[in-house]
């Protein structure tokens, strides 16, 4: 993407300013009647516009839609000074975030945690509309999101299963419902049956793109909160060793989880899994080329005995088509139990992105290591940092 363009103030009034561009020259006026005596913040602010989602060389009149002006609180940040604006314009797949970003994005998490219902920070997204476009099944991800806007003084635009209750079942193409839906919000929460879909949804929107998950893709927003709770469970992400088990092949979760680890020191990843839905090759690769140690094994006793991190997934029916039979070979293989519970670390976890079957026994979740639910609760936060983020910046 280009560089975005500079701007200065050329006008001021109370009802409106005029914004120069100065590479180009082009003028844009906006009007803000009233809006600073809606505007829930005290000092100090800064007046920001959203250039840093323009993707420059669209046409005049996507640019004036695009600008936003809004009062924001910006609090200063390791790395990143005041008023610095969120560098992502869409978050489609986690290759996109370093080591500083996640640290960032995590500091931000934690502001989240402490914000209280009724106070100026509830307040953040205020007039802010979100879309969440879901074509496949969800229950946490959604609510989340969507929980997340309305905790920040947003509102949601939803559907909840649009391959079958949306223009889509009439033929409608992604690319078509992505312009509609964009002139309706100012961002779109999608997830969607096909791997790739996120980028073709952020190639044609003029507004932020969230993957929500894409098929057997990625799933970013999953392994940013994963990664958050493993330093909220454990105390640290450099030195870890993480045991991902379960369906590997299909699991958009666990592809995008090791993406993120390889951002950290010292990480060992074991692949537990039946053979018919090991990890794909091209992760191997990426965490070799990163240095990552990575091994594959068929004992979960001994991987759990070593792991600070045991992260179990389901195998997923709904990726297997007419191949029953693999699907049944592979269920039921590996399965978190007391047993497994004995041999683990006391310091240790295990994770889920959930929903779960019967790969983790219901008596473990009595046991404290058992932290898929706060797992779950950490996703609001990372997703109202997330909001915050790409709506209105640091």
């Amino acid at each position: 993407m280009s560089s975005s363009p500079l701007f200065s103030m050329s006008t001021m009034k109370r009802d409106s300013f005029v914004m120069k561009t100065i590479t180009s020259n082009k003028e844009f006026k906006f009007n803000v009647s009233n809006s600073f005596d809606k505007l829930p913040v005290t000092s100090p602010t800064l007046l920001l516009t959203g250039e840093n989602s323009l993707k420059w060389g669209q046409n005049e009149s996507l640019l004036r839609n695009r600008m936003q002006c809004c009062a924001v609180e910006v609090k200063n940040m390791p790395g990143y000074p005041m008023g610095k604006k969120f560098e992502l314009d869409d978050v489609i797949e986690a290759q996109q975030f370093d080591r500083e970003t996640l640290n960032a994005i995590f500091e931000v998490a934690k502001e989240m945690e402490n914000i209280k219902k009724n106070s100026p920070g509830s307040q953040i997204l205020k007039g802010y509309l979100m879309a969440t476009l879901f074509y496949e099944p969800s229950t946490r991800t959604r609510l989340s999101f969507e929980s997340a806007m309305k905790r920040l003084g947003g509102e949601v635009l939803t559907t909840e299963n649009a391959r079958e209750f949306s223009s889509a079942a009439k033929g409608e193409t992604l690319e078509d419902t992505i312009r509609t839906v964009e002139g309706y919000s100012d961002i779109i929460v999608m997830r969607h049956f096909e791997s790739g879909a996120a980028k073709r949804a952020a190639a044609t929107a003029g507004i932020p793109i969230i993957n929500a998950g894409d098929g057997p893709g990625q799933h970013p927003t999953q392994a940013l909160l994963d990664v958050y709770t493993i330093e909220r469970e454990i105390g640290k992400l450099d030195g870890i060793r993480v045991g991902l088990v379960g369906d590997l092949a299909n699991g958009r979760t666990v592809r995008s989880l090791a993406y993120l680890l390889a951002e950290y020191q010292d990480v060992k990843i074991y692949f537990v899994s039946p053979d018919v839905v090991k990890m794909k090759d091209d992760i191997k690769k990426y965490l070799t080329r990163r240095g990552v140690e990575w091994e594959e094994s068929g004992d979960l006793m001994e991987v759990a005995s070593k792991c600070d991190v045991v992260y179990q997934t389901r195998i997923q029916r709904e990726r297997f088509g007419e191949r029953i039979n693999l699907y049944e070979e592979a269920r039921g293989k590996y399965i978190v139990d007391e047993n497994v519970l004995k041999v683990m670390q006391s310091h240790a976890v295990v994770m889920h992105p959930l929903p779960r079957l019967d790969e983790i026994t219901v008596d473990v979740d009595a046991d404290p290591r058992a932290a898929y639910f706060r797992q779950a609760k950490n996703g609001l936060y990372i997703r109202m940092a997330l909001l915050k983020l790409l709506l209105v910046g640091w």
